[in-house]
């Protein structure tokens, strides 16, 4: 059976990923990304011909000058905005793989947010692209129950496979006329729910409050686990905590208690425990093995 041909927007890790699952069901026409991610595109479809954008009309451009045969683009985290223009050079339109439950986590982040909100479904909606912030027509969407102590590497290598698995059943059915997009606030398995939206991380996310609940703290440190990391002052220098548990033991807000080799921080609700960390300019390693190093500094 011929592959269906598509052109592939995306840039960054999880694009690449998704990228070279795709190229084993589909024909990747081309293939539209940033500058900076030239190199592992390539690696992840290393046959497809590849064009680099870093603006919105730069990628206006592109599309006016080249005459793609695709009857669709595949947008999977892109970060470029992508106008009318564009979408209507395609007649099927571009489908973006959102990893999340639309209309739940509209944005640029929407697999942190959802481990920060301790919520225990999330999944991957394929949506038609339009101008309004991931606010287009649902083709699918693919619920997934987030495991336990998820991190945002876990979760999002997960719905990378989920992605790909929608994309290669629906795809070819959407551009045939068999699947009709239906509106977010009709079609998405949640029900009748109102939109909430994720925002960019910023270096200040990175710093741990103490004076928040260890829950959410635990939280943090497993959403934040790839950037911005999760900090504090440990020993007299700055240390980022790699993973925790949340603990009943009573201690102050922001002090350190160290019992039977274990290592806790007092916080708003609850403490919490420190299972492992990395000191600056250090590798990894176990609260046991940073005891050993640094408990006569705490």
């Amino acid at each position: 059976m011929e592959k269906v041909p598509i052109v592939f927007f995306g840039s960054g890790p999880v694009a690449a990923k998704s990228l070279g699952l795709l190229a084993d069901a589909f024909t990747i026409e081309a293939i539209i990304t940033k500058p900076t991610t030239v190199r592992m595109m390539q690696a992840a479809c290393p046959k497809a011909p590849l064009y680099t954008v870093e603006k919105k009309r730069e990628l206006d451009e592109l599309v006016s000058t080249h005459h793609f045969t695709s009857g669709c683009g595949v947008l999977i985290d892109f970060g470029i905005i992508v106008s009318k223009h564009v979408i209507d050079a395609f007649k099927k339109g571009i489908i973006n793989s959102h990893f999340s439950l639309l209309p739940e986590w509209r944005g640029a982040d929407p697999i942190t947010f959802a481990i920060l909100s301790g919520q225990a479904v999330t999944g991957v909606s394929l949506m038609l692209l339009s101008e309004g912030m991931d606010e287009g027509d649902l083709l699918a969407q693919a619920p997934y129950n987030i495991p336990p102590g998820s991190t945002t590497d876990t979760l999002t290598e997960s719905l990378i496979t989920i992605s790909d698995a929608a994309l290669t059943n629906l795809l070819p059915g959407y551009i045939a006329g068999d699947i009709l997009p239906i509106p977010q606030e009709n079609g998405s398995i949640l029900g009748n729910v109102s939109p909430t939206y994720s925002r960019k991380l910023s270096k200040e996310d990175s710093v741990l409050d103490w004076s928040k609940p260890a829950l959410q703290l635990e939280r943090e440190i497993r959403a934040f686990i790839v950037w911005p990391k999760s900090r504090t002052i440990l020993a007299n220098r700055e240390v980022v905590i790699t993973k925790a548990a949340v603990s009943s033991r009573t201690v102050d807000v922001g002090k350190v208690l160290i019992a039977d080799k274990q290592l806790f921080i007092g916080c708003k609700e609850g403490s919490l425990q420190i299972l492992s960390l990395k000191p600056a300019g250090k590798p990894e390693m176990s609260t046991i093995a940073f005891l050993a190093g640094y408990r006569q500094f705490l």
